[in-house]
């Protein structure tokens, strides 16, 4: 499970450089963007409930 929580670090430590730095100056495509990084964080969240809830079934 730790590699998970790494993972998951980087990719939360991407999205805050993410919007502090490299923020698109169009609004729009600035939205889309950041609807597409959390989509994946949260999709890596449910992941990550999966796997754990596999491993407590076994």
């Amino acid at each position: 499970m730790k590699p998970h929580l790494i993972i998951f670090a980087i990719l939360i430590a991407g999205f805050i450089f993410y919007n502090f730095f490299f923020k698109i100056e169009d609004d729009k495509t600035n939205t889309v963007v950041n609807i597409m990084y959390a989509s994946v964080l949260f999709g890596y969240i449910s992941f990550m409930a999966f796997s754990l809830l596999k491993k407590m079934k076994k």
